[in-house]
């Protein structure tokens, strides 16, 4: 998972709204979002490599997102699966304050975890060790730190923030349509994470798309006030688009 907009409790029908896109290789092998019939309380996609997760949540509103933090000195050597990290999550019973106390962050490559649910959300990253918890309003996450002002951040937060403020209902596709835009940032405002800046160019645009990486999925995830969650999951394959998938139930 690349890029992670989210609203939280600042909306009258909303307590919150997730707008996210996974980004991966088209060639590692993934399945689209369901519920697992190994862990029957969890609705997510799945990478079919290590068998965890990017994003998911479960029937009783536990919730949780991850992305990769990119740095080329951080190199992808680790013991363990990131994607684990989620699905660990969303099968514990634990409090998202102690299942990080539980993370050890050596196993790891480099990522950021947001963890909880619609009255917390915790955002923790495992190269500073460090966590805390999000306020209301809206927020951003790619491939950095929290908040950290890269474009796809500044424009997903921008866009999403304005549609919020001129809607009572969401229409999926509206937040379908932010999390396609392919602008590319320009070269002056592109972060420096060492792996040079052709490839910082590729990796700008909120919805990527190259001959053999990009966006893979798209999610919006809806909880209202009532407690009624709805999962929504865009795929593409090669860049184009495949199929949607839809959940909507009561949490429990």
């Amino acid at each position: 998972m690349c890029l992670v907009n989210l609203q939280f409790r600042q909306h009258p029908t909303y307590k919150m709204v997730i707008a996210a896109n996974r980004d991966e290789f088209y060639s590692r092998p993934a399945a689209a979002a369901e519920f697992w019939k190994d862990e029957p309380t969890v609705l997510a996609g799945r990478d079919l490599t290590q068998m965890g997760t990017w994003l998911g949540v479960t029937k009783k509103g536990r919730i949780a997102a991850l992305t990769n933090f990119r740095d080329a000195t951080n190199l992808e050597t680790a013991q363990l699966s990131r994607g684990a990290v989620v699905k660990n999550f969303l099968t514990s019973t634990k409090s998202p304050e102690e299942y990080i106390k539980s993370i050890d962050p050596d196993l790891y490559a480099g990522f950021n975890l947001i963890i909880g649910d619609s009255t917390k959300l915790i955002y923790y990253n495992n190269i500073q060790n460090e966590s805390y918890e999000i306020p209301p309003g809206i927020h951003g996450l790619s491939n950095h730190f929290l908040n950290t002002p890269w474009p796809k951040v500044i424009k997903g937060k921008e866009k999403l923030a304005l549609y919020m403020a001129q809607t009572e209902k969401v229409d999926v596709e509206e937040i379908f349509s932010i999390l396609s835009n392919t602008d590319y940032a320009p070269d002056s405002h592109l972060p420096d994470t060492g792996v040079g800046l052709d490839l910082e160019r590729m990796l700008s645009p909120m919805f990527i798309k190259t001959p053999d990486y990009g966006t893979r999925s798209a999610t919006v995830v809806l909880i209202s006030h009532d407690n009624t969650l709805t999962f929504a999951e865009r795929n593409f394959e090669n860049g184009l688009f495949k199929e949607d998938k839809v959940f909507t139930f009561k949490i429990d």
